[in-house]
């Protein structure tokens, strides 16, 4: 059953250059992994907390990871100044400010904020979200943010995990009726393409083909969900007696506990060079198998022209290893080599996750 669009906010999302990216063309990459020691895992149990602002908008990538959006807070929207490329929010531009006497801090992959919480009205590709919390940094170790290309983050994971406790975005928004449905979806377009989208309370069938595929959430917290195994060449190559993934618009490559994919790295040929990324012979691509993950009893290849990623003429792997241990044992990431394939829909209503190939 196809869903057709009802009263749903589409946002579109920029593809920019990524962290990664800038900090190697800077001769930066090497001292950064090694004074940072990046950790995708960093960001999702340290003290249970994460963003939290949520909307319809465009994405893009962070340290290779992610896509995002334009949109703003404040009366006038993102006022403020420009400092070291950034756009900064000066509440005192903004006549609908109101303060707080709360902090927030956050853990990501590759360091950390501290600030306060106030209120304002959030503008998302054209909705107006009104008496909404979110957290303003003031202040952020290191330089790591200096060379991201977004201005900050809107959170989409579940209330129970927000920083600080406060209402995200996507909550408050549903909850004053400016969506239709209780969820979003996203989709992404393949890294060169521009197209990207994530849509607020609808689901669009033209970006997929075929039907949606629903899988329940496991754990309310990030998106969740049980993987049955993931294979190549019709061998279990990791996740062979079943395990947990978060399925995360905020990854941007595809990882997994460190021993398993170091065994996918070597056979897709990938090895290590001076700057610390796994990089694979771009001729490689025509040769090697399908990834499959298979989840809740359907297949879902990842394709060699997804997992190696292509820039400027080299190719690096987009696995990456993270060790995170949880009751329900190894945690997978699928961030965006996978979302790419897959047209993604993150139903809060009925708590699932519905997946299809894209169109």
């Amino acid at each position: 059953m196809k869903w057709l669009l009802l009263l749903g906010l589409v946002v579109p999302l920029i593809k920019k250059k990524s962290l990664r990216r800038n900090l190697s063309e800077h001769g930066l990459l090497k001292d950064f992994l090694k004074k940072h020691n990046l950790n995708p895992a960093r960001k999702y149990f340290p003290q249970r907390e994460a963003p939290n602002l949520i909307h319809e908008q465009p994405l893009e990538n962070y340290l290779d990871v992610s896509v995002w959006a334009s949109g703003g807070a404040g009366s006038e929207d993102l006022a403020g100044r420009k400092e070291s490329d950034h756009n900064l929010f000066n509440p005192q531009d903004s006549s609908t400010y109101r303060s707080t006497s709360k902090t927030v801090s956050i853990n990501y992959g590759t360091s950390s904020m501290t600030g306060i919480l106030g209120y304002d009205t959030v503008k998302v590709g054209g909705i107006s979200d009104t008496n909404q919390i979110f957290g303003l940094s003031e202040t952020e170790p290191g330089f790591f943010l200096y060379f991201a290309p977004f201005d900050g983050i809107l959170g989409l994971a579940y209330p129970s995990i927000s920083s600080s406790g406060a209402t995200p975005v996507f909550d408050n928004i549903w909850n004053q009726g400016l969506v239709s449905q209780d969820l979003f979806s996203v989709y992404l377009s393949a890294d060169d393409k521009s197209g990207s989208v994530v849509i607020f309370g609808g689901i669009d069938s033209s970006y997929y083909t075929g039907s949606l595929n629903w899988v329940p959430v496991s754990v309310e917290g990030y998106w969740q969900i049980s993987v049955d195994s993931i294979t190549m060449n019709g061998e279990a190559i990791a996740c062979s007696e079943g395990c947990q993934a978060i399925v995360d618009t905020g990854t941007s490559l595809l990882t997994g506990p460190t021993s398993p994919i170091a065994n996918i790295q070597s056979d897709i040929g990938a090895s290590e060079n001076s700057d610390g990324e796994m990089v694979v012979s771009c001729s490689a691509i025509s040769s090697l198998p399908d990834i499959i993950f298979t989840i809740n009893g359907i297949q879902y290849p990842v394709p060699p022209s997804a997992y190696i990623l292509q820039s400027q003429g080299s190719c690096t792997s987009g696995f990456q290893g993270m060790d995170v241990t949880t009751e329900s044992g190894e945690l997978w990431i699928l961030g965006d080599v996978f979302i790419r394939q897959y047209f993604t829909v993150f139903d809060r209503a009925n708590n699932r996750v519905g997946l299809a190939p894209v169109a």
